[in-house]
């Protein structure tokens, strides 16, 4: 993920993203907006503006799909969530805190430092929240 730090979308965004990676990699705007309980124009209004950044394509009355870019992205941010959640059941919270708590950090913490956390705990495979997947940029040698 060349020229991505993860700190580029707001939580809300970075929301939509990985529910369209969940759906599949699209959806209608409708379906994100009922799964998030908004005013659809309210999501009209951020696919438009997500669309200039090369992770989507909204295509008017037919849906929205991640670019390959964009679902790789997207698989970043679910790692991300996944590894912080991990992180922090490690120090006495319940899954489902750590899941939550980690809901509210996720979008404030960087690629690269999900990438030194990851690396700390030994590149796990499985989270709290499920099975964690990894970019070649975190695990491979020539990074340390």
């Amino acid at each position: 993920m060349k020229g991505i730090d993860g700190l580029e979308l707001s939580p809300r965004k970075n929301e939509y993203l990985k529910y369209l990676l969940e759906k599949g990699g699209m959806a209608h705007t409708t379906d994100i907006s009922a799964h998030f309980d908004l005013d659809p124009s309210t999501v009209t209004k951020a696919i438009n503006e997500m669309s200039s950044t090369g992770l989507i394509e909204h295509i008017p009355y037919r849906g929205v799909c991640l670019t390959p870019r964009g679902r790789e992205y997207a698989t970043f941010l679910v790692r991300r969530h996944r590894v912080l959640g991990l992180m922090l059941s490690h120090y006495g919270l319940t899954p489902r805190e750590a899941c939550s708590e980690a809901s509210k950090l996720e979008s404030y913490v960087s690629k690269d430092v999900v990438d030194k956390i990851c690396k700390s705990l030994g590149h796990p495979s499985m989270g709290i929240c499920g099975r964690i997947t990894h970019d070649k940029c975190c695990c491979c040698p020539d990074d340390e």
